[in-house]
């Protein structure tokens, strides 16, 4: 008998329960109209727009991050890297918090610009990226890494910048990696909880005036702060989950035919 994939298997059904669990009563015994009615199908609609919106920042700005991690080996920024997602995230909400009080000079200077974190798209969307960009350099780097460099030498060859040839030579030839890196950091994005709920419990901007993340929606569902209870909150859950699940399983099927190829 194979003892290393007895274990392995069992491992994953641990780690599979949970999710099965509320799949099964969520969407069973325990389903209620309350899980799935349109203030909770609004919350979801403003953690899919707002991580889609941070996933696409993460693109444009930390694509270039990813590309000089697996070209240069920079073990300070590598672990640099690594710190937003290594502290509690309530933390990082509290950070924003700080960074754009009135209390403190930047601050001041961010709200003389009308740059509002507490409570607006801009603030829930910048916890996000906080959040899951360093899942997207994470999921990007090795794909670079496994790339070959010819193509590449020969555009520095002829004169092309390191950043030029990222954009002109590596970028366009790398939409698995970026879908798969995007897909993987989309669905960090998704189950964040911690920082938003700090930074942006609600959103008190058109076109979601007044509603919660889904996250914090089903939070609010399980301890009463709304009306369905634990009924409700299962439901709520199990919907998310099916609107999560497919995204993450997308992306990690993309980065292995990427890293088939």
């Amino acid at each position: 008998m194979n003892w290393l994939r007895v274990i392995s298997l069992a491992a994953l059904v641990l780690l599979l329960i949970p999710i099965a669990v509320l799949l099964y009563y969520g969407l069973g015994p325990f389903r209620t109209p309350a899980g799935y009615s349109t203030a909770v199908l609004r919350s979801i609609g403003l953690s899919l727009f707002s991580s889609a919106l941070a996933v696409v920042i993460d693109i444009l700005l930390f694509t270039p991050l990813a590309y000089y991690l697996a070209r240069e080996r920079d073990r300070l920024t590598e672990s640099l890297v690594d710190i937003p997602v290594s502290v509690p995230h309530p933390i990082i909400g509290v950070a924003l918090l700080i960074l754009d009080s009135p209390l403190t000079p930047t601050g001041k200077f961010l709200l003389y610009l009308h740059i509002n974190f507490f409570d607006t798209i801009l603030g829930l969307v910048t916890a996000l990226v906080i959040i899951s960009a360093p899942i997207y350099v994470k999921a990007l780097q090795p794909y670079f890494e496994s790339r070959s460099t010819a193509s590449e030498d020969f555009a520095m060859g002829m004169g092309a910048s390191r950043l030029r040839t990222l954009f002109s030579v590596v970028v366009p030839d790398a939409f698995d990696g970026l879908t798969s890196a995007s897909l993987i950091s989309l669905s960090r994005a998704l189950s964040e909880f911690g920082s938003i709920s700090i930074i942006a419990y609600y959103v008190l901007q058109y076109p979601f005036y007044g509603v919660s993340p889904a996250s914090v929606t089903i939070f609010e569902l399980f301890n009463g702060a709304i009306p369905g209870g634990l009924d409700a909150a299962v439901t709520a859950s199990a919907a998310m989950i099916l609107v999560a699940l497919p995204i993450a399983l997308a992306g990690h099927l993309i980065k292995r035919r990427a890293s088939a190829r």
